[in-house]
């Protein structure tokens, strides 16, 4: 399916991109090669096929929550710059 001259600045035009002569006349060549191979894709039978998101099934790979103890509270504070009654102090951020 070849696009015109005319169809490649309506496109340009609707995208608010600036084509010289010699950009409109590259992209009508390569625009119009895209659409031969959405063609070819359209002859495709497709239906047997059914319709899905994926084509691959998804899977969770992530790994399973291990229920464990945490890190004694004074050995996470000792490289605190300033601890104070057991939590962390920072400066205020907010006026």
């Amino acid at each position: 399916m070849a696009l015109t001259r005319d169809e490649v600045l309506h496109i340009a035009r609707l995208a608010r991109v600036g084509l010289s002569e010699e950009d409109v006349a590259k992209f009508e060549e390569q625009l119009s090669e895209i659409l031969d191979h959405f063609d070819v894709l359209r002859q495709v039978d497709t239906e047997s096929v059914p319709p899905t998101s994926h084509t691959l099934d998804l899977e969770n790979v992530g790994s399973a929550d291990d229920v464990r103890d945490s890190f004694p509270r004074k050995d996470i504070l000792a490289n605190a710059p300033l601890p104070e009654e057991g939590f962390f102090r920072v400066r205020a951020v907010l006026e």
